[in-house]
């Protein structure tokens, strides 16, 4: 049953006597309801806003980082600690943005009205942290696009090199005799340094240099792609999941079964998987896990309560968050036998051990990866089905990202102009910050990488726990669960909330701090001016919570608890 109105009807007779009647008015899909704002509308199906969960936690970094950091840790022996960090704080801080989205059905920018003393944390979250993330986010998705034009040949343009644009240090791993390692590059790195960035022409961050129309192109064919799959809100958005969040599964089991059959792919799925309880005695490996767990998850973001919000009010988020988590996990697992199987091939065809091949990041994706492809039969085929994977991991994480910003008070849903307004926007910050149109862009994207989205993330969530289990109270959050789902969280569950989360989020916090270091990209260490600008970047988003906080204390009247509750 949807909502209801009434009419009430009071007539005065002239002999005192009164009369009521009652008329029952379902309301149309444009009415409002009695806040004033307009009905929220809901997914089409359960199975939209899962496909939409999964696609913006399964990301980029399940592919480019999780198997690096399992490998690199341990292997096998680096499954305890992210399990267990998985299990006290993953799943409770996405159980919480899931039932406070369905429960207030508001965006990440309203929710906040259930504690007003923390609404500076949707400024924090929804306005400056998805903008900066917009800014270099959307960057890799136009790599992504690059390659998947430039795989359209006959033989693809990283195999050898006899290009224009590659140096004399231009080698081949297999014939690396005379060639330094020191000096050595082979072909697909310079393809994606000199070909698609171009970084050859610039000297540092300082010396930037002039816009290349091919990513300018690539750009705005990805913000196209971008609008179209949110101009009607979540009723477009839930049916571009349908292939965004199915497609990289079906392309990553398709280059498993091709991987496995190449030689040497056995050799790189046993280093996956080796085991070496001894790395759990080192701290670096627990730290590396817990914020594996924080970014992987994508709480933080607001995505998770604004798709929540869309949800009907007695849906069942709890199984919802346990469905979701494990699901974003173990595609996190499974993508390792895909890259290893691939990475043990390169290691024996080039006969190198396998650390010498083994990197995270952009440097996989678009070296290694690339280059492992172009020694296959029909490798053009199978670029193009790699870069197809990549477009829509990113495309969906990215599309999660803009409907959160569309959820900003200033705009609707479903409302073009804004969403015009939108995403210009991103696209002209990014072309100014010159992230990826011009040949220093490379530097720009670094930076940001580093900064953006790392220490803020993690203390926007600590806030927004605290928020949760100390002032709007877990028995109170207890009770909302309770009235959508007809049970109580258990004892666990509010004992993670109120201290086991919080705790941890705190330890990250510090230990974020305490062991940063400076960005650099290759052998180039960015000059403090630029550390400094990212720093400015990191503590704009951290400093809105406190500010904000300050302000609703000086300007409203009645007591701190009126404030915070």
């Amino acid at each position: 049953m949807g909502p209801k109105e009434v009419e009430l009807i009071l007539v005065k007779e002239q002999n005192g006597v009164q009369f009521t009647s009652t008329t029952l008015v379902t309301p149309t899909p444009t009415q409002t309801n009695p806040s004033g704002e307009e009905e929220r509308e809901t997914w089409g199906k359960k199975i939209d806003f899962l496909l939409s969960v999964i696609g913006f936690a399964v990301d980029l970094a399940n592919v480019w980082r999780f198997p690096y950091l399992c490998y690199k840790n341990g292997g096998g022996a680096f499954l305890v600690p992210y399990l267990f960090f998985m299990v006290i704080a993953g799943m409770p801080l996405f159980y919480m943005e899931l039932a406070l989205g369905q429960y207030n059905r508001e965006g990440a920018a309203g929710v906040w009205k259930i504690c007003p003393i923390f609404k500076g944390r949707k400024m924090c979250e929804v306005i400056l942290i998805s903008l900066y993330v917009g800014f270099y986010y959307n960057v890799i998705i136009s790599w992504a696009m690059f390659y998947l034009f430039s795989s359209f040949t006959g033989e693809l343009p990283w195999v050898h090199c006899n290009n224009t644009w590659n140096s004399p240090n231009c080698s081949d791993w297999a014939d690396n005799g005379s060639v330094s390692d020191i000096y050595k590059a082979t072909p697909a790195q310079e393809y994606f340094e000199r070909a698609v960035l171009h970084i050859q022409d610039s000297n540092g961050i300082d010396d930037l240099g002039r816009p290349r129309w091919q990513l300018t192109s690539c750009l705005a064919v990805v913000i196209v792609l971008l609008y179209f799959s949110l101009w009607k809100g979540v009723k477009t958005s839930g049916k571009v999941v349908w292939i965004t969040a199915t497609m990289p599964y079906v392309v990553l089991t398709v280059l498993l079964l091709r991987g496995v059959t190449l030689p040497g792919a056995i050799d790189g799925i046993k280093a996956y998987l080796s085991v070496d309880f001894l790395r759990l005695c080192d701290a670096k490996v627990w730290i590396e896990a817990a914020t594996q767990i924080c970014f992987s998850l994508g709480v933080g973001f607001g995505v998770l309560i604004a798709f929540s919000s869309y949800n009907k009010f007695s849906n069942n988020c709890y199984r919802d968050a346990i469905i979701t988590s494990s699901i974003n996990s173990l595609t996190s697992f499974f993508s390792g036998f895909v890259v290893f199987s691939f990475l043990g091939y390169m290691s024996q065809k080039h006969n190198v051990a396998l650390d010498k091949v083994a990197r995270d990041g952009a440097g996989l994706v678009f070296v290694i990866y690339p280059e492992a492809i172009a020694t296959l039969p029909g490798s053009s085929i199978w670029a193009v089905i790699f870069f197809i994977m990549l477009l829509t991991l990113g495309i969906d994480s990215a599309v999660s990202i803009h409907t959160d910003t569309q959820l900003h008070p200033f705009g609707q849903p479903n409302n073009i102009p804004f969403l015009c307004q939108i995403t210009v926007f991103h696209y002209s910050q990014i072309y100014s910050l010159g992230t990826v149109t011009i040949q220093g862009g490379m530097y720009v994207f670094t930076l940001l990488d580093h900064f953006a989205a790392g220490t803020s993330i993690l203390f926007g969530v600590l806030i927004e726990a605290i928020g949760i289990a100390w002032f709007y109270g877990v028995d109170r959050f207890s009770d909302d669960i309770e009235e959508m789902i007809g049970h109580r969280p258990g004892r666990y569950w509010r004992l993670c909330w109120k201290f086991v989360s919080p705790c941890f989020l705190l330890f990250m916090v510090v230990v974020s701090f305490a062991t940063f270091n400076p960005p650099n990209y290759g052998s180039y260490m960015f000059p403090a001016w630029a550390n400094m600008l990212g720093w400015c970047l990191a503590m704009s988003s951290m400093t809105m919570v406190p500010l904000y906080a300050i302000y609703k204390l000086c300007t409203l009247p009645g007591k701190f608890c009126d404030v915070s509750l």
